[in-house]
């Protein structure tokens, strides 16, 4: 094992490059990322800040509105491409991280699309990120094979889902690879090591780039990826529009600009998902300081909760208004082996998630796990005679920014919830900092998204005069102090103290959890702070 220091073309690998990571850290792998990063950067700082100033201006008491200066595009009369013949039927897509077994298996689900996913469900270990890239070149040179410690090899079947790849998003950098002496763009670093190992394979097999683009707060945001495409297209001598994108709204501000995002990326647009558990997560972070703002318990923000209804609603009206997929959210659910009439209850909640999307005029969905890909597809199937419902008009649909803002249920805010929010965070922050991403709770597959509702509603809950629970008393740091390590010792009790000590770093989690909540500057992202943590 070595490291690689390229300083005389101004880039330096940090992280250890053994001799099958050298394959993706090849010197021709990383120019392309080093121009990339010396045209870009610049950017990305800049619309970073622009988020920042944007946090000072909502933490003054201002609300975001549709934007005027772009209404010419919202009122215009435009569409984008047709989506290419294996991005047009989308009805069950599958998602999870770039981990080589999860890749055949979730390829092989019987699933339209798999989703493979370098950010909110993967834990960015430099191990994690490289050998994903790895893992995702062979699948796409259909090279790729696992075999268990059992002794059960698995290999991709001859009919498998069509591939996308999500980067992560543009806040977080990758350490291990300086470009002049910066740490490069995590989602800049994604791309292009995929983009470039794997770009004239994929075109050789009749299908081609496709990527989710995660955590855009902007049209500005969505032009920077935009930009990258056609840099990237047009150094490799394939046609613009060759790359599609589909863009996550995961963010309040991003609901906001939807019809510009999709104008931005007009060519290489692939249509937008309503990334439900980050919308909920931005929606806390963005308004934390307003004392006329509060979410209830977790559990009671649903589909369902106004503002949400508002949000997803609006989305598939703006894509179908202009030729795009609109994508619904994620069912999280796992089976339950144990309990069939759990199992069925917790299936039940799918049925109905899926139903009421696909009747609302969705083209397609997200599962967590592969069994789940039957009742979605179920559900789809019954209003689905077409690849996609894109024909499907929501004219009836006026959504004002006031509804976007109708915010609530306020209430009930439970003792049960603070526990479960603290739980959850502990059982998620815990195993993310021993390298994994994709975590099964409660039933219920967590990435990420989670973990950044369950902390931000507690600091939010301290510190807000409405953070009171339903039995009168105020929600402070001493309860939550009180309550951190009456959670860390079930997790403990309910894991036992072997597999405890062995699967996450339960203990490290609560400090870096305490510091995050009680500190009076919110933090943006728990991954931040979190990634100075990794090994």
């Amino acid at each position: 094992m070595g490291h690689i220091h390229a300083h005389e073309k101004g880039i330096a690998v940090i992280g250890k490059v053994t001799p099958e990571f050298a394959q993706i850290l090849t010197p021709q792998a990383l120019d392309f990322v080093v121009r990339l990063v010396r045209k870009f950067e610049g950017r990305r700082r800049e619309l970073m800040q622009a988020r920042a100033a944007r946090q000072v201006e909502f933490d003054a008491g201002r609300r975001p509105d549709f934007l005027p200066q772009t209404r010419h595009i919202r009122e215009g009369n435009w569409t984008v491409p047709p989506a290419p013949h294996d991005l047009q039927d989308r009805r069950v897509e599958i998602t999870g991280p770039v981990d080589r077994k999860m890749i055949i298996n979730a390829l092989n689900s019987g699933a339209n699309v798999f989703m493979a996913d370098f950010e909110d469900s993967c834990s960015p270990t430099w191990q994690n990120i490289i050998q994903g890239q790895i893992n995702l070149r062979d699948a796409v040179h259909r090279t790729i094979s696992y075999n268990s410690t059992g002794g059960k090899q698995y290999k991709l079947n001859n009919r498998t889902a069509t591939l996308m790849v999500r980067p992560r998003g543009w806040h977080l950098p990758e350490n291990h690879v300086q470009v002049d002496g910066q740490p490069v763009s995590a989602a800049i670093f994604d791309f292009a090591l995929y983009f470039f190992h794997n770009i004239n394979e994929l075109l050789a097999r009749d299908t081609g780039a496709y990527f989710y683009l995660p955590k855009i707060e902007s049209h500005l945001e969505a032009r920077l990826w935009n930009d990258i495409f056609n840099l990237a297209q047009d150094e490799f001598g394939i046609p613009r529009g060759t790359i599609k994108a589909t863009v996550l709204i995961e963010t309040v501000l991003a609901a906001f600009e939807m019809e510009e995002i999709l104008y931005e990326l007009r060519e290489h647009s692939a249509g937008l998902n309503a990334g439900r558990w980050d919308y909920i997560f931005s929606c806390i972070k963005k308004f934390r300081n307003d004392p006329d703002f509060i979410l209830a318990d977790r559990s009671h923000v649903t589909m369902t909760s106004p503002f949400m209804r508002a949000y997803a609603l609006l989305l598939i009206k703006t894509c179908h208004k202009h030729g795009a997929h609109a994508m619904g959210g994620m069912a999280a659910q796992i089976p339950i082996n144990t309990d069939a009439a759990a199992n069925e209850a917790a299936l039940a909640k799918v049925r109905a998630d899926k139903d009421r999307e696909a009747a609302d005029g969705y083209d397609g969905t997200w599962v967590a796990h592969p069994k789940l890909i039957a009742v979605a597809k179920a559900s789809f199937d019954a209003v689905m005679s077409a690849p996609n419902q894109i024909h499907k008009n929501r004219d009836d649909v006026m959504v004002k920014a006031a509804d976007l803002l109708a915010f609530g249920p306020e209430k009930p805010i439970t003792e049960h919830g603070l526990r479960m929010n603290i739980n959850v965070g502990l059982q998620y922050l815990g195993a993310w900092l021993a390298g994994v991403g994709c975590v099964p709770i409660c039933n219920l597959m967590e990435d990420a998204a989670t973990a950044e509702i369950a902390r931000s509603q507690i600091w939010q809950w301290i510190r807000s005069p409405k953070g009171v629970l339903e039995d009168g008393r105020k929600v402070t740091k001493e309860m939550f102090r009180e309550f951190l390590p009456q959670e860390l010792a079930k997790i403990r009790h309910e894991l036992g103290d072997r597999q405890f000590d062995r699967v996450g770093r339960y203990g490290e989690a609560a400090m870096i959890f305490d510091e995050i909540t009680t500190n009076n500057d919110f933090v943006e992202f728990f991954t931040l702070p979190g990634y100075a943590h990794l090994k």
